[in-house]
């Protein structure tokens, strides 16, 4: 689709430094850079991308904890036309390996962190040419990601023109099968997300998002910031979640929005000195469209006095944040996740696809210009997922007579464990790998704080002997630590139905029997 106006995100920085030049746009530790700052060193930075031969619609992958640099990457890779891909850092070597190889990235901007573990598999990534880091380094095979800023200041790059199906990022979600999938978000799924929230929540310049959590995941860069950045307002960047650290923040830098996941308010309203914090200036707190018992939403309330505690629901394949409940209906519509955002259509249907009646309980569905296209390079989930115009979530629920929506079960067979999601398949698929087990389930189990964590079923080889702490140790080389089952439990056979398929509903029943 041909797109005559200037569609591309980076847009946005070189409008703000314009209007706005010595506005603070990102405050991040010591450093408090302004919309001019952030626009210079975007353009050296593309530049420097230019000058490494990344052209556009090359994929270039971030493996960093939030830093200021992450955004700067993000405008100055979309500036030139290109996709960034940012990695979840918690991954595993192995994982990190496939998303690279199947994006076909050709860059990769790191930190020291990570510069190991990414030279571990540099030789099963033929297509990956370019390694930056913000680190110092010695080692000549990194490129010194300052030096790429510094030797391009003054320089100006024009903003690529790309039209509304060309991709803003690829982000890689656990989905419900054994790989990552690869989410195609294009430049316009962006920008109706961004216009979705800046309605819902009268986004304005003089908003600023505090980021506490991670940058690679929707919920810490979309919930609200790009929208907010869209707006020409601005961010303060933690760089890890920490209750102490996130009450000061926002007693000092006077943020008026935040995204939390469920484990993080858990541990905010644990902390025992929040209440000596002044937390007025926060007016809408996003939360993670899990069901919170009324006692604890008034916990919130009390904590953040001015703020509206928005309960929410939404997907990466949605770039997020989908519906939203009303702050007038936060107790008398206690445990739904409100209504979708403007320019999205939402239904919940029954397997063949029809519109099921009020208080019915069927599958989310969702269309609109911010839903995904598909998946990359995976044509069969894309078509398993996009029907008749309608994305299929997975996920179930019923609306009520007033249209509100209540989710009554996650994506199948989905652990989520401290905001994160596990695929249990993803879990099982490495057990399978160990030579003694014949046979694997997982499920989720419940844990006080990450909300869920992941517990494994196992079938073992006959006349072999196999122990949990061998099985967890094989876990560990291959997965990322939260992804590691917390309990290993095994058994003579795993519950089947007629199809032979595995009943982890009787799996999760039977463990709650035991508790």
């Amino acid at each position: 689709m041909s797109f005559e106006g200037n569609i591309n995100y980076s847009s946005i920085v070189k409008k703000w430094a314009q209007e706005s030049p010595s506005k603070e746009v990102i405050v991040y530790g010591d450093k408090r850079i302004t919309y001019k700052e952030l626009n210079d060193r975007v353009n050296a930075l593309a530049q420097g991308l230019l000058s490494l031969g990344i052209e556009r619609g090359d994929r270039v992958g971030i493996l960093l904890f939030n830093c200021s640099e992450f955004f700067e990457i993000i405008f100055a890779v979309n500036r030139i036309g290109a996709t960034f891909l940012p990695l979840n850092f918690r991954l595993a070597s192995d994982e990190l390996a496939y998303i690279l190889g199947n994006a076909g990235a050709k860059a990769i901007i790191t930190e020291d962190d990570f510069q190991n573990e990414i030279d571990s598999i540099r030789g099963s990534l033929p297509e990956l040419e370019h390694y930056v880091s913000l680190s110092v380094t010695q080692d000549d095979s990194w490129i010194s990601y300052q030096n790429l800023i510094d030797s391009n200041l003054g320089t100006h790059v024009q903003d690529a023109h790309v039209e509304m199906d060309d991709l803003h990022r690829l982000m890689y979600t656990s989905g419900t099968t054994s790989r990552p999938k690869g989410v195609k978000i294009s430049f316009e799924n962006l920008y109706w997300k961004n216009i979705g929230h800046i309605w819902t929540f009268n986004i304005g310049p003089e908003d600023k998002t505090l980021i506490v959590g991670p940058l690679y995941h929707v919920g810490g860069l979309d919930l609200p910031s790009t929208g907010v950045l869209h707006r020409g307002g601005s961010v303060v960047i933690l760089r890890k979640f920490d209750p102490e650290k996130v009450l000061a923040a926002i007693e000092k830098e006077k943020p008026t929005n935040i995204w939390l996941a469920p484990a993080m308010i858990n541990m905010l309203l644990q902390f025992e000195k929040a209440d000596q914090y002044n937390l007025d200036s926060i007016r809408f707190i996003i939360a993670g469209g899990e069901r919170m018992p009324e006692p604890l939403i008034e916990k919130v309330q009390k904590l953040f006095k001015n703020a509206w505690f928005c309960d929410a629901y939404g997907l990466t394949e949605t770039v997020s944040g989908d519906t939203f409940l009303p702050r007038s209906k936060t107790f008398e519509k206690l445990g739904s996740v409100g209504k979708p955002c403007v320019h999205l259509d939402m239904s919940v249907v029954d397997d063949n696809g029809n519109s099921v009646p009020p208080g019915e309980i069927g599958e989310i569905v969702f269309r609109g210009p911010k839903v995904t296209k598909g998946y990359w390079r995976d044509e069969e989930s894309t078509k398993k997922a996009i029907r008749n115009g309608w994305f299929h979530t997975g996920d179930m629920g019923y609306l009520d007579e007033e249209g509100y929506l209540f989710i009554t079960d996650r994506k199948k067979d989905m652990i989520v464990s401290g905001g994160e999601n596990i695929a249990s398949l993803e879990v099982e698929r490495v057990l399978y790998e160990h030579p003694l087990v014949i046979e694997a389930a997982v499920i989720g189990i419940p844990h006080p704080k990450w909300g869920e964590v992941p517990k494994a079923f196992i079938v073992a080889k006959k006349g072999e002997n196999i122990t949990e702490s061998q099985l967890l140790s094989f876990c560990k080389e291959k997965l990322a630590k939260y992804k590691v089952p917390q309990e290993i439990e095994f058994v003579d056979e795993l519950p089947r139905n007629p199809s032979g398929k595995v009943l982890k509903r009787q799996l999760r029943e039977t463990r709650r029997q035991r508790a």
